[in-house]
């Protein structure tokens, strides 16, 4: 093991895996750095710890969650380099985490950055052009280390300098994955994740959702919180106005998401008589509460929980909802609504 360190970016597929194992087996301590936005594996921020230690135990690797969240949102505003096919702002995604890992490389005292790019893999951000602009614009042009295609490239200052031995790494071009699962065989590497888009801005639903919400989706100002944009993911959506947006959870682990998010200013709707979705009003306080469409916008509420419910001998019934404002709880009875009545309201 030689005093050298090395930051490697690392999404948690295949790729950054190899990457990140290929110069650590050469003797480099290496520090893998998980970036999360709200729009990719946010969950972890509740449990980065055990998440470092399963990917320890899995793959043998040191790993680092780190939330890039604040930046991630002001990027894609505008992002300089544009969208992909949807809202997917790919080469200025990867820019924006090699700076914040050349930023941190103080820190852990490294001397050069790693990640699993595979040259000609992907259409908009690893293509040989693109692979040298991100470089460029992200401050890394002789630090970025990229093994697996390393041997089609030119040898960057860590292969110049002797810290890690360029024989050693890889020429894999394309998008096929076979030489990727060869080596992970040799390394002994046999559970990993198939290759998915990890990341909703390449999803055409809720890529489209997140863009009319960057346009304006809800009068709530230019200012986007990262809390607001991590909702957007989350259950079933509905937007009764112009300033009430509702969200309702699909199955627990949504209702318990939405609990998480909640803010001081939201309130939470939940039957106590039967099981059913959480719902969840954002900026409660400041758009409903006291005004002369409470009452009205509660029962539209409390009726969309309902009819999301459980139902009773397959009939949907009247229920008791819940309103937790924070500071107070009211009760009341409340009929469902009809499907006719909030299809409109969906998002």
């Amino acid at each position: 093991m030689t005093n050298q360190v090395a930051l490697g970016l690392f999404s948690g597929g295949l790729d950054s895996i190899l990457a990140c194992r290929v110069i650590a087996d050469q003797g480099v301590r290496v520090v893998a750095l998980k970036f999360v936005t709200p729009f990719f594996d946010s969950e972890l921020l509740t449990r980065p710890t055990q998440y470092a230690e399963a990917m320890r135990q899995q793959y043998g690797l040191e790993v680092v969650v780190v939330d890039v969240s604040e930046g991630y949102v002001r990027l894609l505003e505008n992002p300089a380099h544009g969208f992909g096919r949807y809202f997917n702002p790919c080469i200025d995604c990867k820019i924006l985490m090699l700076n914040r890992a050349r930023e941190l490389m103080p820190v852990y005292g490294a001397s050069f950055l790693v990640t699993g790019e595979v040259l000609g893999q992907r259409p908009m951000s690893q293509r040989r052009d693109t692979l040298r602009v991100i470089e460029r614009d992200s401050g890394c042009t002789g630090l970025l280390l990229r093994p697996l295609s390393a041997k089609l490239m030119l040898p960057t200052q860590a292969e110049l300098e002797g810290v890690v031995d360029r024989e050693q790494l890889h020429a894999f071009s394309g998008r096929g994955r076979k030489q990727q699962k060869l080596l992970a065989a040799q390394l002994g590497i046999t559970k990993y994740p198939t290759p998915a888009g990890g990341c909703m801005l390449t999803d055409p639903n809720l890529a489209s959702r997140i863009k009319h919400f960057y346009n304006g989706l809800f009068s709530f100002g230019e200012e986007y919180a990262v809390a607001d944009l991590r909702l957007l993911a989350a259950g079933r959506q509905f937007k009764l106005a112009d300033d009430i947006w509702f969200i309702l959870g699909r199955d627990e682990r949504e209702n318990t998401l939405l609990e998480t998010l909640r803010g001081l200013d939201d309130w939470l709707l939940r039957m106590t008589t039967r099981p059913g979705p959480l719902g969840l009003l954002r900026r409660a306080r400041q758009q409903v509460a006291g005004s002369d469409r409470e009452a009205a916008i509660v029962r539209q509420l409390a009726g969309l929980v309902i009819r999301y419910g459980k139902k009773i001998d397959g009939v949907l019934m009247e229920a008791e909802v819940m309103i937790d404002k924070g500071t107070s709880c009211e009760k009341g009875w409340f009929a469902p609504l009809a499907e006719a009545e909030c299809d409109p309201w969906r998002i």
